[in-house]
């Protein structure tokens, strides 16, 4: 037995590897992406670390934070669902209120 790797793309035809280099390059572009978002996220708490100046502004923090939660495993429950919904259709429906009637 050798412990040299083994060069499979040698063994594809032409097809299979024009199909496994479209493979990369999606999973490439993939990992650009998650990278990107990541950047942008940690962009985004470092601007929602600073001190609320408004309701409208505590109340864009809060959403950002239930949205984060509604994507874990114990918000999935039906009733904490539909409770998440309610809170941030509260929360939208006031800070336009707020800034209607400053």
């Amino acid at each position: 037995m050798s412990d040299e790797p083994v060069d499979l793309d040698a063994h594809r035809d032409l097809a299979a590897l024009k199909a496994t280099e479209v493979r990369r390059q999606r999973l490439y572009e993939f990992q650009v992406d998650q990278e990107a978002l990541r950047h942008r996220q940690e962009e985004l708490e470092k601007a929602l670390a600073t001190p609320a100046e408004s309701w409208p502004e505590a109340a864009a923090k809060a959403q950002y934070l239930i949205q984060l939660f509604s994507a874990t495993v114990e918000a999935q429950d039906p009733n904490r669902k539909e409770l998440i919904a309610q809170t941030l259709d509260d929360l939208s429906r006031l800070c336009e209120r707020a800034k209607e009637h400053p």
